[in-house]
């Protein structure tokens, strides 16, 4: 992959990523915007009562954060072995993740699993179920990048050593 078209996909996966970061950090703050409150902020974004407390969004938003740092980290080439191996995984269980998220929204839009929330089948139509396709293909295409070049790298260390 060029260089410049892999320093997109990186900077794609993670501005998307670092967004929805900044929402969880957001919610932590009590705010429950668009919503009026916290069970109807639930049922609209994830269409079933989960509570939105520190224990929950914390880790959630460091897990987008590192997302965000493992896909720049690949997109730049930088740092050492031991930092782009972990980025790698990390980068490729995000194409997983949203590759699965992405069938869920499909199904989800042919009206399977979440008939009468009507918030909740538009904002899987317009935004996350789009949203997850980007990352999917973008985050694949990093991860599988990275993977070719670091073999070859390996590769090419073991014919200069053995």
């Amino acid at each position: 992959m060029q260089d410049s078209a892999r320093r997109r996909a990186g900077t794609t996966v993670a501005a998307i990523l670092l967004a929805d970061a900044a929402a969880h950090v957001y919610w932590l703050t009590g705010a429950t915007w668009p919503a009026s409150n916290v069970r109807d902020l639930s049922l609209a974004l994830l269409g079933a009562e989960f509570p939105f407390t520190p224990r929950v969004l914390i880790p959630l938003a460091v897990a987008l954060c590192v997302g965000a740092a493992s896909a720049l980290v690949l997109s730049r080439r930088s740092g050492p072995r031991w930092v782009r191996i972990p980025a790698l995984l990390v980068t490729a269980t995000v194409c997983a993740a949203t590759g699965a998220r992405a069938i869920l929204g499909v199904i989800w839009i042919a009206g399977i699993g979440i008939a009468g929330n009507d918030v909740l089948f538009w904002l899987n139509l317009v935004l996350y179920t789009p949203l997850c396709l980007v990352l999917m293909v973008s985050s694949g295409l990093l991860a599988v990048d990275a993977f070719r070049e670091t073999r070859a790298r390996d590769e090419s260390r073991r014919r200069v050593i053995g």
